[in-house]
């Protein structure tokens, strides 16, 4: 049966990652309140609420699109026990970049997949980056070069542009990084028959 595909996320980030893979699919972004989620969930793991908050995006937008497949997804970065969420402004950008400056830290992202009031499918995967330890110099001009894209994602950095020259290593699959672990999702729809095996 060919069932539509949604992606219930308004990240342009992971609607990239599709339309590049050749995925036909529709937006509808999920109405969740992430802070809530979050906040019920303090004592979890982050691999746990990262989890949580793409199945609740799914089964969200699962409910008023009936015939579709729903793909929700979310991202944690974690920091010797610590959770950072996306800078709400470049002066927040700032303070996180200076915090994660010179250390390791983790990025774990799901992805889940739900029809109807079901979860069919769901995964997770995590990379571990380790920024370089950057002048205030250099931070000041990264957030003038890159801009408001800083604030649009949770590490204030877009790894696939001027982000890179904030790391000294990365170990990880690119796709996690960018929020979405792509193949095991395409393995799923060719699976299911949305996309050709």
């Amino acid at each position: 049966m060919n069932r539509p595909l949604i992606l219930a996320s308004a990240s342009r980030s992971r609607s990239s990652i599709l339309t590049a893979a050749g995925i036909a699919f529709d937006i509808v972004p999920a109405d969740v309140d992430e802070a809530a989620v979050k906040s019920d969930m303090v004592s979890a793991s982050p691999e746990a609420v990262a989890a949580a908050l793409a199945r609740t995006k799914a089964l969200s937008v699962a409910a008023g699109s009936p015939r579709a497949l729903v793909i929700g997804a979310d991202q944690m970065l974690e920091c010797e026990g610590r959770w950072f969420d996306k800078p709400t402004d470049q002066p927040t950008a700032r303070r996180q970049l200076l915090a994660l400056r010179g250390r390791s830290h983790r990025l774990i992202s799901a992805v889940a997949v739900a029809f109807g009031n079901r979860i069919l499918w769901e995964c997770r995967d995590n990379a571990r980056l380790a920024m370089r330890d950057f002048s205030e110099t250099f931070i000041d001009s990264y957030l003038d070069t890159a801009g408001s894209a800083v604030l649009h994602s949770v590490g204030a950095y877009q790894l696939e542009g001027i982000g890179a020259q904030l790391f000294e290593s990365v170990d990880g699959d690119f796709f996690t990084i960018l929020g979405l672990p792509l193949l095991p999702l395409l393995d799923f729809l060719r699976r299911e028959g949305i996309l050709t095996s």
